[in-house]
């Protein structure tokens, strides 16, 4: 197996396993195809940096020409470490503390996105004290049905974000009246992992309605967010493309008025990566085989959190037959694993295995649980590669941490 022209079992050799290793021309190539599915109006594409939030993978998407999705402090930092322009950075989240709001109102981004009244009040006393005024959005949540798994599930008016589809002329009108806020759009995100096109469509449609609404009441909107969501076939499914989205998008988006905001983010990264591990042992309890890899839940949590699937394929093919098997990791829980009942290469130790699509949300949801240290990430561009994040040490586990004397007192 390669990535780009580098053999993988190379890269491990320098970095070992478990390692997160990703190819640039990928990224690139999935961010144009969407960027250019669009193409016939006024948009911008602004990579979730939550998929994936690795400095230079954020800086290889900014400098293609997206702008960057941040969703909390930390994610902002990082942003603008990579050196992006804050002109390009749309900030979001349900649940922003005081401090970030004013650590993001010190930039000049594109919005703020709110998602309640209160954030809109919290947003203007803020503003006001900084002397500003905030350029803000409202998540509106439009009640709709994704299709895709209930915890990641964002749209319907059971979950947590946006406000209330029938409230939320109300929240424009309160916003307008603010005298620290400037109103720039209307956005919304249904959803992750949404593979058909229909929840995008219903859910444009009534926000374009409210567009509408906005525009005879004299509020005036700037920015249309579709948000993200766009999903991957990680198991061979059919799976809508951007072109297909953009096919039935395009003649709601076109009526709009507004420049059209877009935040994908793993249609962008996932399929640009993957997890390299290696076989520990192989082992057999009655008739159920086991291949225990050195790569567990911490490394990569979807399988265990959503039941997720991803394809194991071997760095070496051999003429070994094929067996059916739980992939498994070290970690201490029977929740502990890549793959079940899965028919794989038969496999020896040592034998070197892919996660196949691990660009996204992999390395970001990791920990370090049974203080096993987190994964490197290595960028091929062509044929060479770069480690762009080293293995944690053990000292790294216990960095912030101090024995505190008083508390070791024996009485």
């Amino acid at each position: 197996m390669l990535c780009e022209d580098v053999r993988i079992a190379d890269i491990v050799k320098k970095v070992g396993t478990p390692s997160y290793i990703y190819s640039k021309a990928s990224f690139l190539e999935s961010f144009r195809e969407f960027d250019t599915a669009f193409a016939g109006i006024d948009h911008l594409v602004c990579y979730s940096l939550k998929a994936n939030s690795n400095l230079n993978v954020c800086r290889i998407f900014y400098d293609a020409g997206s702008g960057i999705d941040c969703n909390s402090g930390g994610e902002f930092y990082r942003a603008l470490k990579a050196g992006v322009d804050p002109r390009r950075i749309v900030f979001t989240g349900v649940g922003k503390t005081e401090e970030e709001i004013g650590m993001v109102l010190k930039h000049p981004v594109i919005m703020l996105k709110a998602e309640s009244v209160q954030e809109l009040q919290r947003i203007n006393a803020i503003a006001g004290s900084l002397n500003v005024k905030a350029p803000v959005g409202i998540r509106v949540n439009p009640d709709v049905d994704p299709k895709t798994h209930p915890y990641i599930s964002t749209g319907l008016s059971e979950n947590k974000f946006g406000i209330d589809s029938a409230r939320a002329l109300e929240a424009f009108e309160l916003a307008a009246s603010l005298p620290n806020l400037r109103v720039t759009g209307i956005d919304m995100h249904i959803g992750s992992q949404i593979t058909i096109a229909g929840p995008f469509v219903e859910a444009c449609k009534k926000l374009a309605e409210l567009a509408a609404s906005l525009k005879r009441r004299g509020i005036s909107i700037s920015h249309f967010d579709v948000g993200g969501g766009l999903g991957i076939s990680y198991n061979g499914d059919p799976s809508t493309t951007p072109q297909e989205l953009a096919k039935q998008l395009l003649p709601i988006l076109k009526n709009v008025g507004c420049r059209i905001l877009f935040e994908p983010g793993r249609y962008l990264a996932a399929k640009a990566g993957i997890l390299a591990t290696r076989v520990l042992y192989t082992k057999q309890n009655r008739d159920k085989n086991f291949i225990v890899v050195d790569a567990a839940m911490n490394d990569l949590l979807r399988p265990s959190l959503y039941k997720a699937f991803h394809e194991i394929r071997p760095v070496v093919k051999k003429n070994s037959g094929s067996i059916v098997a739980d992939v498994v990791g070290p970690v201490c829980e029977s929740g502990d694993f890549l793959a079940q009942g899965r028919e794989v290469q038969k496999s020896e130790q040592d034998d070197l295995l892919a996660v196949m699509s691990a660009g996204a949300y992999s390395f970001v949801m990791s920990s370090n649980y049974n203080q096993r240290r987190r994964a490197p990430e290595v960028i091929v561009d062509g044929s060479n590669f770069y480690v762009v994040r080293e293995r944690e040490t053990y000292e790294d586990l216990v960095a912030k941490e101090h024995l505190v004397e008083k508390l070791l007192t024996r009485i």
